[in-house]
């Protein structure tokens, strides 16, 4: 029914927010990453919405990206994740991460969030699998490298053959995935660079 709601940021909660937008302030419940990354005040926000319609009410839920909106939608369609344990994950998590744990199987990573036991994370796991994307994972949290790279094909086929590795060695796809995205590279960086400074952060993981 809403694509998005956009206008003066007027209140901040603890898990929602209030946005002026015809002269009515609109409750909007979201995640904590969505929370730490609102402007100031007073200033326009634009949130991407999500409505629930219950018996007894109707809820607004609502995140600064797309993404985080499509991932909170695949979270909701798991059997046992309502709209309070989806906020939960994306408040512990980005959605990268939560890509990077349910490709590498981390169930402790997802059941960190509130109210998601063990049981639950591997539901999510088995449910969404076939539903996120590595490739995705990869290139999200790559972003801000892939940039300052100009689109540098050979470096970014270096990293995914250093996380191949990792891999290959008995680390998890997360695991893997986060070292080696956290190593700082060149054009002159190769593979092998790369896997060292990766299991150089491994050991402090």
């Amino acid at each position: 029914m809403y694509a998005y709601i956009r206008g003066p940021l007027a209140e901040v909660g603890e898990d929602q927010v209030v946005v002026e937008a015809g002269g009515v302030g609109y409750c909007v419940y979201t995640t904590g990453q969505t929370l730490d990354a609102l402007p100031q005040t007073g200033e326009t926000v634009k949130l991407y919405t999500y409505l629930q319609v219950r018996e007894d009410a109707m809820v607004l839920y609502g995140f600064l990206t797309k993404d985080e909106l499509m991932v909170f939608k695949l979270l909701i369609g798991v059997s046992g994740i309502g709209p309070k344990g989806a906020l939960g994950v994306l408040s512990v998590m980005t959605t990268d991460d939560l890509r990077f744990a349910v490709i590498g199987d981390d169930v402790k990573a997802i059941s960190r969030a509130p109210g998601i036991g063990a049981k639950t994370a591997q539901r999510v796991i088995l449910e969404l699998k076939d539903k996120l994307s590595l490739e995705d994972a990869f290139e999200n949290r790559l972003a801000e490298t892939a940039a300052k790279e100009a689109g540098n094909t050979v470096v970014k086929g270096a990293k995914q053959e250093a996380v191949q590795a990792l891999v290959a060695l008995g680390y998890s796809s997360s695991e893997a995935l986060k070292a080696v995205s956290g190593v700082e590279v060149s054009d002159e960086t190769d593979t092998e660079e790369i896997l060292k400074a990766a299991l150089k952060q491994m050991a402090f993981l």
